[in-house]
């Protein structure tokens, strides 16, 4: 499962298909993974549309979010979670702020009512010179340790 405000899907960006907008064209490129699941996405183009045909991408859009309509993901789950995911109210320590994003309480919901095994994670694009009160930094720590608390089966 893929949070993100960007799909990271072009094929290449500025010249760089091996730029921070493109890892998601390459996993799938290399079949490193059998599904994504993209939640949260507010900047699909046309270009980045095509690509989420092309490799069967599953992408749902804040526009249209409504956490029900998620599939139900099972057995072995990675999950990304890019902190611009969040609407800039809950992450402002972001370098690509777009507003209308997801809340804490959605993200913390989707994390908790998988129904697959979290095999791992990470946690990107935090930007702390962007931060405000370290109201990012500790939204990114709570993630963690949601994450880790169904990764351990335990809740905290």
């Amino acid at each position: 499962m893929h949070i993100d405000a960007h799909t990271d899907l072009y094929h290449e960006y500025e010249g760089d298909p091996h730029s921070h907008a493109c890892p998601f064209a390459r996993i799938m490129e290399e079949k490193l993974a059998t599904r994504l699941v993209q939640v949260g996405i507010r900047t699909l183009n046309p270009h980045q549309r095509e690509q989420a045909e092309k490799f069967g991408v599953e992408v749902f859009e804040m526009k249209n979010f409504e956490r029900e309509q998620l599939p139900q993901l099972e057995g072995s789950v990675y999950i990304s979670l890019d902190m611009d995911g969040f609407d800039p109210a809950f992450a402002p320590g972001v370098s690509h702020h777009e507003p209308g994003g997801l809340t804490s309480r959605q993200v913390i919901d989707m994390i908790q009512n998988l129904k697959g095994e979290i095999v791992g994670a990470d946690i990107v694009e935090f930007n702390p010179t962007r931060d405000v009160q370290g109201i990012t930094a500790a939204l990114a720590a709570k993630m963690m340790k949601e994450i880790i608390g169904e990764m351990l089966d335990t809740r905290f």
